[in-house]
């Protein structure tokens, strides 16, 4: 199973580059969203505002120990395993073996979760939009856990292990990314192009102090979604939709940005290899 040559890492890493400077406008709901949270304040039913409050706490409890939304990393590594049958690798070492995976593999494994996950919130969506106010409450937590969950298969797909606290800080800041304006994804950007830069290791650890500022914003755009899907019957589609399209975006920042980091590691890594070379070869 053969790793990419600097040619096609610097390929990949264009093509995570085009797709981020693709990013600039918002769509319908987070432009709506925009609008003064006073305004939402005052039109959002109390167990909505009381549900995103939870999120907020649960949120707490997903960077500190993982809690209920930590996801099992042998439903991903089955899928390598699957793939890696016929190389001759060992199942034990699946994981290590996931790790130093061709990317193609590894965005393979990615697109198949990010569907499976966009399918799952179809139909959950669907469901909790049957009631309208009533089942609203039930939707919140489950398309947040979702999303949450997406977002770690994303990161066991490139190798990378959310079990890890640092790793669940790449997690929100995906999730951050998602639902942001451009001027908040390019300062995302700039974090995470440092996230595993060794002198900026302080600094990233540090952004953990900022995570419950990630959460209320996400949170208040998601409450403008969910506003939608209040109305009974009707709430079905918008349900189903929202709930689809959400998974999806925050599955696509995933996906990209884990690559993006699994590329540029690479491309550091062939660097230092060339630079021992040389100095081995020096008299």
């Amino acid at each position: 199973m053969g790793i990419e040559t600097k040619d096609q890492l610097l390929q990949g890493l264009k093509e995570v580059e085009k797709w981020e400077s693709e990013q600039k406008d918002l769509w319908f709901w987070e432009k709506l969203g925009r609008l003064p949270f006073v305004l939402l304040d005052r039109i959002t039913p109390n167990f909505v505002r009381e549900k995103l409050g939870t999120a907020v706490d649960e949120m707490a409890v997903f960077l500190e120990t993982g809690g209920s939304y930590l996801v099992q990393d042998e439903a991903v590594y089955s899928r390598f395993r699957s793939r890696m049958a016929g190389a001759g690798q060992p199942s034990g070492e699946v994981a290590y073996v996931a790790a130093q995976a061709p990317v193609k593999l590894m965005d393979d494994v990615a697109r198949e979760l990010s569907e499976s996950r966009s399918t799952f919130a179809t139909v959950q969506g669907a469901t909790t939009g049957i009631g309208g106010i009533f089942t609203l409450a039930l939707d919140i937590p489950l398309l947040l856990g979702t999303s949450l969950k997406v977002l770690q298969e994303m990161a066991l797909s490139y190798g990378y292990r959310p079990e890890e606290k640092r790793e669940r800080l790449f997690v929100v800041k995906c999730l951050q990314f998602a639902s942001s304006d451009i001027v908040g994804k390019k300062a995302i950007l700039e974090e995470l192009s440092q996230f595993d830069n060794p002198a900026a290791q302080k600094d990233v650890m540090a952004q953990l102090q900022g995570w419950r500022e990630v959460v209320v914003t996400y949170t208040e755009n998601f409450g403008w979604k969910k506003l939608f899907q209040l109305v009974p019957i009707a709430g079905i589609l918008f349900g189903a939709y929202l709930n689809r399209s959400t998974v999806q975006d925050v599955a696509e920042a995933g996906m990209m940005l884990y690559r993006k980091r699994r590329i540029l590691e690479r491309l550091r890594q062939a660097e230092e290899a060339v630079d021992v070379t040389k100095s081995t070869l020096q008299p």
